[in-house]
Protein backbone atom coordinates (compact mmCIF):
# COMPACT_ATOMS: atom_id res chain seq x y z
CA UNK A 1 0.00 0.00 0.00
CA UNK A 2 2.77 2.32 1.02
CA UNK A 3 4.52 1.78 -2.19
CA UNK A 4 1.64 2.06 -4.22
CA UNK A 5 1.22 5.94 -2.41
CA UNK A 6 4.63 6.79 -3.03
CA UNK A 7 4.18 5.69 -7.00
CA UNK A 8 0.63 7.82 -7.36
CA UNK A 9 1.24 10.75 -4.82
CA UNK A 10 5.05 10.66 -4.20
CA UNK A 11 6.21 14.19 -4.48
CA UNK A 12 2.75 15.64 -2.73
CA UNK A 13 3.68 17.42 0.58
CA UNK A 14 0.63 17.98 2.37
CA UNK A 15 1.62 20.48 4.31
CA UNK A 16 2.47 22.60 1.07
CA UNK A 17 -0.75 21.30 -0.03
CA UNK A 18 -2.60 23.16 3.23
CA UNK A 19 -0.61 26.53 2.84
CA UNK A 20 -1.34 27.11 -0.80
CA UNK A 21 -5.34 26.36 -0.36
CA UNK A 22 -5.06 28.64 2.80
CA UNK A 23 -3.49 31.14 0.16
CA UNK A 24 -6.07 30.67 -2.44
CA UNK A 25 -8.82 30.90 -0.22
CA UNK A 26 -7.51 34.44 1.49
CA UNK A 27 -6.87 35.73 -2.17
CA UNK A 28 -10.41 34.53 -2.40
CA UNK A 29 -12.48 36.19 0.24
CA UNK A 30 -10.22 39.01 0.24
CA UNK A 31 -10.54 40.18 -3.79
CA UNK A 32 -14.37 39.05 -3.17
CA UNK A 33 -14.78 41.50 -0.75
CA UNK A 34 -13.22 44.47 -2.69
CA UNK A 35 -14.85 43.75 -5.85
CA UNK A 36 -18.37 43.65 -4.19
CA UNK A 37 -17.77 47.19 -2.22
CA UNK A 38 -16.90 48.56 -5.61
CA UNK A 39 -18.91 46.57 -7.96
CA UNK A 40 -21.72 46.93 -6.40
CA UNK A 41 -22.05 50.57 -6.49
CA UNK A 42 -20.46 50.70 -9.93
CA UNK A 43 -23.39 48.43 -11.25
CA UNK A 44 -26.23 50.54 -9.86
CA UNK A 45 -24.39 53.56 -11.09
CA UNK A 46 -24.54 52.30 -14.85
CA UNK A 47 -28.02 50.80 -14.43
CA UNK A 48 -29.09 54.39 -12.89
CA UNK A 49 -27.26 56.65 -15.72
CA UNK A 50 -28.22 54.01 -18.60
CA UNK A 51 -30.74 54.39 -21.48
CA UNK A 52 -34.32 55.22 -20.48
CA UNK A 53 -33.20 54.73 -16.95
CA UNK A 54 -33.90 57.38 -13.37
CA UNK A 55 -31.03 59.11 -14.44
CA UNK A 56 -30.14 59.04 -17.65
CA UNK A 57 -27.17 60.50 -18.39
CA UNK A 58 -24.99 59.30 -21.98
CA UNK A 59 -22.26 60.87 -21.24
CA UNK A 60 -21.48 59.42 -17.98
CA UNK A 61 -22.68 56.19 -19.40
CA UNK A 62 -20.60 56.41 -22.51
CA UNK A 63 -17.16 56.89 -19.91
CA UNK A 64 -18.16 54.45 -17.58
CA UNK A 65 -18.98 51.66 -20.13
CA UNK A 66 -15.84 52.44 -21.85
CA UNK A 67 -14.22 52.11 -18.95
CA UNK A 68 -15.53 48.52 -18.11
CA UNK A 69 -15.07 47.53 -21.47
CA UNK A 70 -11.56 47.79 -21.25
CA UNK A 71 -10.94 46.62 -17.96
CA UNK A 72 -12.78 43.52 -18.77
CA UNK A 73 -11.12 43.08 -22.16
CA UNK A 74 -7.60 43.17 -21.11
CA UNK A 75 -6.17 39.59 -20.48
CA UNK A 76 -5.37 38.85 -16.88
CA UNK A 77 -2.04 37.85 -17.10
CA UNK A 78 -0.90 41.39 -18.40
CA UNK A 79 -3.29 43.02 -15.77
CA UNK A 80 -1.01 41.29 -13.52
CA UNK A 81 2.23 42.55 -14.88
CA UNK A 82 0.82 45.94 -15.85
CA UNK A 83 -0.35 46.68 -12.37
CA UNK A 84 2.71 45.65 -10.37
CA UNK A 85 4.19 49.01 -9.99
CA UNK A 86 0.95 50.17 -8.41
CA UNK A 87 0.61 47.20 -6.64
CA UNK A 88 3.73 47.81 -4.88
CA UNK A 89 2.59 51.57 -4.10
CA UNK A 90 -0.62 50.21 -2.86
CA UNK A 91 0.46 47.30 -0.61
CA UNK A 92 4.24 47.34 -0.45
CA UNK A 93 4.70 43.83 -2.40
CA UNK A 94 3.69 42.27 -5.62
CA UNK A 95 4.05 38.82 -3.92
CA UNK A 96 2.19 36.52 -2.03
CA UNK A 97 -1.62 37.14 -1.06
CA UNK A 98 -1.40 40.75 -0.43
CA UNK A 99 0.65 41.10 -3.64
CA UNK A 100 -2.31 39.46 -5.82
CA UNK A 101 -5.41 41.02 -3.89
CA UNK A 102 -4.83 44.52 -5.89
CA UNK A 103 -4.87 43.10 -9.72
CA UNK A 104 -7.66 40.52 -8.41
CA UNK A 105 -9.73 43.52 -7.92
CA UNK A 106 -9.28 45.32 -10.47
CA UNK A 107 -10.26 42.68 -12.80
CA UNK A 108 -13.03 41.20 -11.12
CA UNK A 109 -14.62 44.47 -10.49
CA UNK A 110 -16.08 46.11 -13.92
CA UNK A 111 -17.43 41.69 -14.81
CA UNK A 112 -19.17 42.22 -11.59
CA UNK A 113 -20.20 45.62 -12.20
CA UNK A 114 -21.41 44.78 -15.33
CA UNK A 115 -23.39 41.25 -13.96
CA UNK A 116 -24.78 43.92 -11.15
CA UNK A 117 -26.03 46.28 -13.97
CA UNK A 118 -27.85 43.32 -15.65
CA UNK A 119 -29.80 41.96 -12.97
CA UNK A 120 -30.99 45.43 -12.44
CA UNK A 121 -32.05 45.85 -15.87
CA UNK A 122 -34.14 42.63 -15.30
CA UNK A 123 -36.43 44.30 -12.41
CA UNK A 124 -39.90 44.72 -13.33
CA UNK A 125 -39.99 48.74 -14.43
CA UNK A 126 -43.31 48.50 -12.52
CA UNK A 127 -42.07 48.33 -9.43
CA UNK A 128 -39.80 51.24 -9.67
CA UNK A 129 -42.45 53.60 -11.31
CA UNK A 130 -44.85 52.42 -7.89
CA UNK A 131 -42.18 53.22 -5.80
CA UNK A 132 -41.49 56.32 -7.50
CA UNK A 133 -45.56 57.65 -7.34
CA UNK A 134 -44.96 57.00 -3.89
CA UNK A 135 -42.56 59.49 -3.63
CA UNK A 136 -39.63 57.39 -2.32
CA UNK A 137 -36.10 58.84 -2.66
CA UNK A 138 -33.25 58.18 -4.94
CA UNK A 139 -31.56 56.20 -2.05
CA UNK A 140 -35.39 54.69 -1.31
CA UNK A 141 -35.53 53.63 -4.76
CA UNK A 142 -32.44 51.72 -4.91
CA UNK A 143 -32.23 50.08 -1.15
CA UNK A 144 -35.99 49.37 -0.83
CA UNK A 145 -36.78 48.99 -4.01
CA UNK A 146 -34.12 47.96 -7.21
CA UNK A 147 -31.86 45.80 -4.87
CA UNK A 148 -34.17 43.57 -2.82
CA UNK A 149 -35.90 42.57 -6.33
CA UNK A 150 -32.70 42.03 -7.44
CA UNK A 151 -31.22 40.16 -5.01
CA UNK A 152 -31.20 36.61 -6.84
CA UNK A 153 -29.66 38.03 -9.81
CA UNK A 154 -27.26 39.34 -7.60
CA UNK A 155 -26.28 36.80 -5.66
CA UNK A 156 -25.75 34.54 -8.83
CA UNK A 157 -23.43 37.38 -9.85
CA UNK A 158 -21.59 37.39 -6.69
CA UNK A 159 -21.32 33.55 -7.45
CA UNK A 160 -20.41 33.69 -11.03
CA UNK A 161 -17.53 36.27 -10.51
CA UNK A 162 -16.42 34.40 -7.29
CA UNK A 163 -15.48 31.12 -9.68
CA UNK A 164 -13.69 33.82 -11.96
CA UNK A 165 -11.21 34.82 -9.30
CA UNK A 166 -10.53 31.25 -8.35
CA UNK A 167 -9.32 30.74 -12.25
CA UNK A 168 -7.74 34.61 -11.51
CA UNK A 169 -5.95 33.47 -7.87
CA UNK A 170 -4.33 30.40 -10.19
CA UNK A 171 -3.00 32.66 -12.95
CA UNK A 172 -1.33 34.58 -10.38
CA UNK A 173 1.02 31.72 -9.21
CA UNK A 174 2.58 33.12 -12.20
CA UNK A 175 3.64 36.34 -10.87
CA UNK A 176 4.65 34.53 -7.52
CA UNK A 177 1.25 35.36 -5.74
CA UNK A 178 1.07 32.03 -4.34
CA UNK A 179 -1.68 29.61 -3.67
CA UNK A 180 -2.62 26.35 -5.44
CA UNK A 181 -1.42 28.03 -9.33
CA UNK A 182 1.90 28.78 -7.89
CA UNK A 183 1.90 25.15 -6.33
CA UNK A 184 0.62 23.85 -9.50
CA UNK A 185 3.14 25.94 -11.76
CA UNK A 186 6.37 25.63 -9.59
CA UNK A 187 5.91 22.13 -8.80
CA UNK A 188 3.43 20.52 -11.14
CA UNK A 189 5.07 22.19 -14.26
CA UNK A 190 8.25 22.88 -14.02
CA UNK A 191 9.50 20.19 -11.95
CA UNK A 192 7.28 17.45 -13.81
CA UNK A 193 5.61 16.58 -10.74
CA UNK A 194 1.84 15.21 -12.40
CA UNK A 195 0.52 14.39 -9.14
CA UNK A 196 1.00 17.45 -7.18
CA UNK A 197 -0.90 19.31 -10.65
CA UNK A 198 -3.66 16.37 -10.24
CA UNK A 199 -4.17 17.04 -6.47
CA UNK A 200 -3.97 20.98 -6.77
CA UNK A 201 -6.78 20.46 -9.96
CA UNK A 202 -8.81 18.69 -7.85
CA UNK A 203 -8.88 20.70 -5.17
CA UNK A 204 -9.57 23.90 -7.65
CA UNK A 205 -12.38 21.62 -8.95
CA UNK A 206 -13.90 21.02 -5.70
CA UNK A 207 -13.56 24.75 -4.79
CA UNK A 208 -15.26 25.37 -7.82
CA UNK A 209 -18.10 23.09 -7.11
CA UNK A 210 -18.55 24.13 -3.36
CA UNK A 211 -18.93 27.75 -4.78
CA UNK A 212 -21.48 26.77 -7.72
CA UNK A 213 -23.69 24.40 -5.35
CA UNK A 214 -23.99 27.66 -2.10
CA UNK A 215 -24.73 30.14 -4.38
CA UNK A 216 -27.20 27.87 -6.27
CA UNK A 217 -28.74 27.35 -2.87
CA UNK A 218 -28.64 30.56 -2.17
CA UNK A 219 -30.67 32.39 -5.46
CA UNK A 220 -33.23 29.67 -4.93
CA UNK A 221 -34.09 30.59 -1.37
CA UNK A 222 -34.23 34.19 -1.99
CA UNK A 223 -35.89 33.41 -5.34
CA UNK A 224 -38.95 32.08 -2.80
CA UNK A 225 -39.09 35.46 -0.76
Amino acid sequence: MEALYESLLGNVDWYDIWLATLDTLLMLGGSLLFTILLGLPLGVLLFLAGPRQLFENRPLYALLSFVVNVLRSLPFIILLIVMIPITVTITGTSLGVAGAIPPLVVGATPFFARLVETALREVDRGIIEATQAMGASTRQIVFSALLPEARPGIIAAVTVTAITLVSYTAMAGVVGAGGLGDLAIRYGYQRFQTDVMVVTVILLLVLVQVLQSVGDKLVVHFSRK
